[in-house]
């Protein structure tokens, strides 16, 4: 079966102010894969994925030239930035859940978006903390503070609650760096359920996660996207040179 590109970028420069943060960036993102974005700090890879879901368009002085494609259609054109944010989802680095009940964080997002009825609403959320493997932690205490949870919880409510307004595309901004060896491992594996239903785009500092969850992997230094293709090659047979240096950790 033939794979349908997600997103495209298409000669993408980031501009704050007088700082460039992106540089010509291209690439196509396939569906249902999940791409990790590498590359040591500052390089543009939190910048990249924020700007898939205009988050950067909060940020004052940003310019953005170039194309970015949800499915053929810019990103950066017409699109209603509601519209576009239902369908590409956010989940950040640090676990931010609303400090309201577990059900509430779930049905926010839905009740923003004109669902009123109750039951509508209940299988909504039973869904999203089902896909999001944090169901049974969570179906007796729905009415509890989501506060309340561990932050592995915490970070999992949040994929569920990305979920629960049924997107296309999940971005994920360093979504274990503050989680423990065990939370991390559910939130990989859950990763790796998600991408049979959504595109998943990762920004990780971890590279042995990048190996162990994504299909693809793009490289990032300095503004610049080096090298994008399938994780393994990336890892096992780098085409440039600044990539094999970063990964065998001559810097970085």
């Amino acid at each position: 079966m033939e794979q349908k590109i997600c997103i495209k970028v298409e000669n993408l420069d980031l501009y704050y102010k007088d700082f460039q943060a992106l540089k010509k960036v291209n690439m196509a993102i396939q569906e249902r894969e999940i791409t990790a974005f590498i590359g040591p700090s500052g390089c543009g890879k939190s910048t990249l994925l924020k700007s898939l879901n205009r988050m950067n368009d909060l940020v004052e002085g940003c310019l953005i030239k170039g194309e970015m494609l949800l499915d053929g259609e810019n990103i950066y054109g017409s699109m209603n930035v509601d519209i576009l944010r239902k369908r590409v989802g956010m989940v950040f680095q640090k676990p931010n859940p609303f400090s309201m009940s577990i059900y509430d964080n779930i049905a926010y997002g839905p009740r923003t978006h004109g669902i009123r009825s109750k039951s509508a609403l209940d299988e909504i959320v039973e869904k999203s903390l089902k896909d999001a493997a944090i169901w049974n932690e969570t179906k007796n205490r729905l009415k509890k503070s989501a506060l309340g949870m561990s932050g592995g919880q915490q970070q999992r409510l949040c994929i569920a609650r990305a979920l629960s307004v049924s997107p296309e595309v999940i971005l994920m901004d360093e979504p274990t760096s503050a989680l423990d060896p065990i939370s991390t491992g559910k939130i990989e594996e859950l990763m790796s359920e998600l991408k049979k239903e959504y595109t998943v785009i990762i920004v990780t500092h971890n590279m042995q996660q990048a190996t162990r969850i994504s299909d693809t992997t793009a490289f990032f230094l300095l503004g610049e996207m080096i090298e994008h293709n399938v994780t393994r090659e990336i890892f096992s047979n780098p085409k440039e040179k600044k990539t094999e240096d970063y990964i065998t950790g001559r810097f970085g």
